[in-house]
This record gives C-alpha cells, sequence and structure tokens, in this order.
C-alpha cells in the first residue's frame, strides 16, 4: 500500500449543502477498513463542524479553521497553530459594518463584497495577515496558514509523509494543501483552476466524485499517479525523461570505479528535493558525509535495528546505515535482522519510500538459504548496487523492475541478470559511451536504451571510512616488520596505521620508508594516488630524518582521513 491516507475537503467535495450522504460515509468507512487514515481539511470552525457533521468521529485528524487548528476526534484533543485573532482587528471590522463576521480561535471570516474593506482594516493596523478566498467566501488568517500548513502539522502527529496522501477537494483555497499531496485530485464540481492543475478530476461532483476517487484508490493504489508526476528523474535521452518509481526494485550494477555510488548520490539528491525519506545500507562507508542524511554506526559499532526504526518515524529525516564494523560474512545476519522490522513499518506508513542497498552482494548473497524469508514482504522503492549481480540472492533479482548497467560492460551487465533470473536476454543492446548509461525494464517490451544519467552535486570520497576506520584483510593490510622481520605488526586501516607508526623505533619506520613500502601501500591498497605521491616525495628527500619524515606522513593521512567527509564517488 502506498497511499497511506486521504485527506479531503468538506464542502464542496465531501458534503453537499453541507450534508455528507449516507453512500458517501459508508465509501469513507469502506476505505478506513483498508487501514488508510482519513484527514479532513475545511475551512469551517470546529464547533459548527460538529453541529453539521456528527460522524466526525470517523475521521483520524481534523484540520479546522482553514489549517489553523488541528483536532483529534477520538481524544478530542485541540490545538491552534497559529495566535488567536487580533481584537483590535474584530472590532474596526465590526465598526465599519462587515456582517456577518465569525471569529473562531485563529480564524476571522465573513464574505464577499466585504473583502475591500478586510483589506482596509488590515492595511490601517499595519497587520501581517493573508485574505484567503473560498468561493464567496473570505478568511483572514496570520501569514502562512493555510490548509497546507494545518495538513502539514497533522501528517506529523500521525508521522505520515505529504507523498503518501491524496488529496481531493474543489475551491480556491484548495489549492495549497493539493499541491503538497503525493496524489492531487479535483471533483467535477471544482472551479477550473483545481482542476487545471490537479493530478485526477473525477466524473463525479461532490459526494459521488469522493465515492468514484475511494474505489480507485482501493483498487489501484499507486497507480493513480503518472510516473512523471511522483517519480525521480534518471535521465533523458534525446529529449526523452526517464523516471523510477517508489514502488521500483532497481539494480545498478557495473564493473568497481565506474560511478556506481555517484549515480546513487545524484539520485538521494533528488530524494530530498522531491520530499521522498530514504534509508541507505552502506557496508563500506561510502556515504559519509551525505547531505540530508544522518549517520548511524561507525568502524567501531554497528547500528541496532531500535536506532533506525526510531530515526526513520519521522519523514524529514534520512539514514545512512553504516556497517563499516562489520566483517564481510557478519553483513547478511545483521541486514536480514534489521530487514523484516523495516518491512513491517514500510507496510504500515510506505516509508522510507526508497532503500538503497549498496553492495547488496553482501547483504543479499546467493548462497544465503532464507533470503525468500527476509525477502517475504519484497522490496518495492529499493536500489539495488553491485559489481557483481551474478552474487546477488536470485530472489532479490527477480523483484527487480528496472535495470542500470554502467561502463564498457553495460551489456554483459544485463546478460548476466537475464542468466540469473530466467528472463530472455535482449537482443539489441548498444553499448553505452562516456557518461552514458543503460536502462533498461525487464517486464517491458522495449530494448535497453542508452540515457545520460542525473549527476550530483556533491562529491563523496568513496571508501574513506572503509581504509580509516575499518577492516582490511589481511593481503591489504599494512605489516610493520623492520629490516630483520623481528616484528609482525599488522596495520588494518589508517589510523591503526598511524598508532603504530607513532610507536615504532626509527630504525623500523625508516627502513620502511627507504624502501618505498608507505607510497606502495596507499598507492595499491588505499588506493589514493594524492597521499602516495606526497608519501614518495619524503621518501625520496635523504635530508629528513626519521622525526621529520614520521610527521609529514602522518600528517598527510590525518588530513585526508580524519577530516569531515564531504560525500561518495566510485
Amino acid at each position: 500500500m502506498y497511499f497511506i491516507a486521504l485527506a479531503t475537503d468538506y464542502d464542496g467535495t465531501l458534503a453537499q449543502e453541507g450534508i455528507v450522504s449516507k453512500k458517501t460515509l459508508s465509501a469513507l468507512e469502506r476505505l478506513k477498513k483498508t487501514g488508510r487514515k482519513l484527514i479532513l481539511v475545511t475551512g469551517r470552525e470546529l464547533p459548527d463542524l460538529k453541529q453539521v457533521f456528527p460522524e466526525l468521529g470517523i475521521f483520524d485528524k481534523v484540520v479546522a479553521e482553514n489549517g489553523a487548528l488541528i483536532y483529534t476526534p477520538a481524544s478530542e484533543e485541540e490545538r491552534t497553530i497559529s495566535p488567536a485573532p487580533s481584537p483590535d482587528l474584530v472590532a474596526k471590522l465590526k465598526k465599519r459594518g462587515v456582517k456577518p463576521l465569525s471569529v473562531g480561535r485563529s480564524i476571522v471570516a465573513t464574505w464577499e463584497p466585504h473583502q475591500a474593506t478586510v483589506l482596509d482594516v488590515i492595511k490601517t493596523l499595519g497587520l501581517e495577515l493573508e485574505i484567503i478566498f473560498n468561493k464567496g467566501a473570505v478568511m483572514i488568517l496570520p501569514s502562512g496558514i493555510n490548509k497546507a500548513a494545518g495538513l502539514a502539522a497533522a501528517l506529523q502527529d500521525l508521522r505520515l509523509s505529504p507523498r503518501n496522501v491524496v488529496g481531493v477537494g474543489d475551491a480556491e483555497n484548495d489549492h495549497a494543501f493539493l499541491r503538497a499531496c503525493g496524489c492531487s485530485v479535483a471533483v467535477d464540481n471544482a472551479l477550473p483552476a483545481v482542476k487545471d492543475t490537479a493530478d485526477l478530476v473525477t466524473r463525479g461532483a461532490r459526494g459521488k466524485g469522493v465515492e468514484e476517487l475511494i474505489g480507485k484508490l482501493i483498487k489501484h493504489d499507486r497507480e493513480l499517479v503518472r510516473k512523471s508526476r511522483d517519480g525521480i528523474l534518471l535521465g533523458a535521452a534525446a529529449g526523452k525523461e526517464t523516471y523510477l518509481s517508489p514502488t521500483d526494485t532497481v539494480l545498478i550494477a557495473g564493473s568497481s570505479g565506474i560511478g556506481k555510488s555517484t549515480l546513487a548520490t545524484a539520485l538521494t539528491e533528488r530524494f530530498v528535493e522531491n520530499g521522498y525519506q530514504f534509508c541507505i545500507f552502506d557496508p563500506e562507508g561510502d556515504y559519509d558525509g551525505l547531505q540530508g542524511a544522518v549517520r548511524l554506526g561507525d568502524g567501531e559499532s554497528a547500528p541496532t535495528k531500535e536506532q533506525l526504526l526510531d530515526l526513520i518515524e519521522k519523514p524529514d529525516i534520512n539514514v545512512v546505515v553504516n556497517g563499516l564494523s562489520l566483517r564481510v560474512n557478519e553483513r547478511p545476519d545483521f541486514f536480514a535482522d534489521l530487514l523484516p522490522g523495516l518491512g513491517n513499518f514500510r507496510y504500515r506508513t510506505a516509508r522510507p519510500h526508497f532503500l538503497v542497498i549498496d553492495e547488496a552482494h553482501h547483504l543479499l548473497p546467493k548462497r544465503r538459504d532464507d533470503t525468500r524469508a527476509v525477502l517475504s514482504l519484497e522490496l518495492p522503492g529499493t536500489i539495488l548496487i553491485t559489481v557483481h549481480p551474478e552474487a546477488i540472492s536470485t530472489d532479490a533479482l527477480r523483484l527487480v523492475t528496472a535495470v542500470i548497467a554502467l561502463g564498457p560492460k553495460a551489456k554483459s551487465v544485463i546478460k548476466t541478470f537475464c542468466q540469473e533470473t530466467g528472463i530472455e536476454a535482449p537482443k539489441q543492446m548498444s553499448s553505452p559511451k562516456g557518461d552514458r548509461v543503460l536502462f533498461w525494464r525487464p517486464q517491458g517490451k522495449k530494448k535497453p536504451a542508452t540515457i545520460k544519467a542525473v549527476e550530483p552535486r556533491q562529491s563523496l570520497k568513496r571508501h574513506s571510512r572503509k581504509y580509516a576506520e575499518g577492516q582490511l584483510d589481511e593481503a591489504g593490510s599494512f605489516y610493520f616488520t623492520g629490516p630483520d622481520n623481528a616484528m609482525n605488526l599488522r596495520a588494518h586501516n589508517l589510523m591503526i596505521f598511524v598508532q603504530m607508526a607513532e610507536g615504532i623505533d626509527d630504525k623500523t619506520w625508516e627502513h620502511h620508508l627507504r624502501s618505498g613500502d608507505y607510497s606502495e601501500w596507499f598507492r595499491h591498497q588505499i588506493r589514493d594516488k594524492e597521499l602516495a605521491h606526497e608519501t614518495l616525495a619524503a621518501e625520496k628527500d635523504k635530508t629528513l630524518s626519521a622525526q621529520e619524515s614520521r610527521q609529514l606522513v602522518l600528517d598527510a593521512v590525518r588530513r585526508r582521513y580524519t577530516a569531515p567527509a564531504t560525500t561518495p564517488t566510485e
């Protein structure tokens, strides 16, 4: 279930002449039985609303006074998100003969043609207020208070994202909250301007239109909206844009260093821009410093399931789950422990909208026996990133709805995917060149397309945390042995290297320095050419003492790997 809530206007949408029909009420009850939330968003004042609509308790939240008042029917709790009306304003309007005049907890309302008088009084008093129109009604509210602001407050209480809300309305004051929803709907009797900007227009008017919408929502859910409306732009080719949907399961694959993390970083930026929550599983520490996200875990401690679920409760918080402290053989169990709880949370809230699983062949390995159980809730809105698609669980690969292949071996990636899933490989494929990628939907009939993918505005230093704090294998570690092989001290990351280098004797330090061992390790194991080049200069400078050369090399390491991270690149 993707759309978790329905937010509806009252007058002219849900109700006709202030009355909600039994059929419309029955449709609301049917929708609520699916587990979805109901939110009423109205310009009416609460006492008036309770009087005309005694069935108000069917709603989980009520946004009244055009956004100023939030009411919870179950607990009868009321709270305002804006100050009370100015007594001077009310007094002046009455003195100027504005009738009728209604004063709520925050709203002051009248009818046309009093808008000119209202505006004049506001100017005279120097108040920061807004006038909002609603089919003849004239509503006065503090600046920034409208139905969108009220809906946002209600959704915050419910811990829901506006992306997972369908909104329906009919009048001028509905524009703001409809724009905020993941799907906007206008009933047939809506004003032309509302219809023009809505994703859908019902055939029926007022309550009948809402009944029609509820039927479609239950039947089609996410398919109510075209993909370009709530999708994420992946790239374009020949002027045609390609989008990823929050219900897609995406495979991003290609050889090492070809741009997979760079593309993933660009996509996370689009997630943030479009109000989508994301969670990245980051075994290698590639996404440290990713903008718009909170990191859980580091090179010394792994995050817990409780920590993750606590953070993602808030729709506006994105999370990077850093698994750098875990050994490769520990990662599948760690992920298998997290995923069911996360899956249940997503079932209830449709969040996080996107899961990004880096090094997916480590977290969902083909050799694991219980992957099918782990994936029992499936993986909508998931991006699997790997160098080895053939090493990912076949059950996971069969869920993939879009393949993005990078680099000179892009065609081989798609062929491998097809071999693993038993799908017939496309007969015609072009190798992407330069910054292009190969995009293919396995369930579609179109051949793979070469597109120019979006680029990130930030750049992250790939694997910096892994090399700084992680656990390099024996072959990748540095060994201090000394000139006579009298010791065998293993440094499995840069921080351990620094600590050991500070403690060894000058003779051992200089033995490795003059042998060029440090620059060799930095170049081939740490894969940092700049650090290797800087170290090589110290290795060749015979005028440096052991203390001076040690200081230069270790300062270079600290400067590059203990300063705050900026962002991931391949």
